[in-house]
């Protein structure tokens, strides 16, 4: 199945690199370019792409509300977005991943992560490169050193949340915890309905807010 891709950036160079990589994935066709958020929404809609690569840092409409919107229940498209950044600290990541972005990564990431983060996303997973996802919720969080919070969560699902935090794939979880990836995959299921976050991504975050990862 080809994975049809909108990309949404200000800057021309930037969208014609992405273009250019992506449409050479066998699998990955690039169907739409916005030079801003109002754009891309607007293209979206049209185009119904399956996933959405949007830059933070837009005019008209920025990449954050971009995705607040196509990531909102009551959306007007069903899509999935993989936001970028420049930065390796960028506080505008976290509010992206609230939202309910699939995924995150560096403009200079490189074309092995780019469309892996594709790929990803339309798998429904979120961690397109664990040691970039880790690094940034580590930073962003500016919890490091918080006092753990009380959680909604059993104990083999704070386990769960803790290997997710730290980068893990479910079936490295799965391993590590002596049980399969579906049965790591249905524990992620009940514990983003517990959390109220979208994606994997989401449960990460929330494990560094709260003090609920490994040190």
């Amino acid at each position: 199945m080809t994975i049809r891709v909108l990309v949404a950036d200000d800057e021309e160079r930037v969208r014609f690199g992405f273009r250019t990589i992506l449409n050479s994935a066998p699998d990955i066709d690039v169907v739409g370019q916005a030079a801003d958020g109002v754009e891309a929404l607007e293209l979206a809609e049209r185009l119904r792409p399956d996933v959405v690569i949007a830059d933070i840092r837009m005019p008209r409409m920025d990449g954050l509300e971009l995705t607040r919107i196509l990531c909102a229940p009551d959306a007007p498209v069903v899509t999935r977005v993989v936001v970028v950044t420049t930065f390796d600290l960028d506080a505008y990541v976290h509010t992206a991943l609230r939202h309910g972005a699939c995924g995150f990564l560096l403009k200079h990431s490189g074309t092995a992560l780019l469309i892996e983060a594709v790929r990803a996303a339309m798998l429904g997973d979120s961690l397109i490169s664990p040691s970039v996802t880790v690094r940034l919720l580590r930073q962003l969080s500016g919890v490091r050193d918080a006092p753990e919070a009380p959680s909604p969560l059993t104990d083999r699902e704070l386990d769960i949340v803790s290997l997710v935090a730290d980068g893990r794939t479910n079936p490295e979880i799965g391993a590590e915890l002596y049980i399969t990836p579906g049965t790591v995959k249905t524990h992620l299921a009940h514990i983003q309905r517990k959390l109220g976050v979208r994606n994997r991504v989401g449960i990460a975050a929330w494990a560094w807010e709260t003090g609920h990862r490994r040190s």
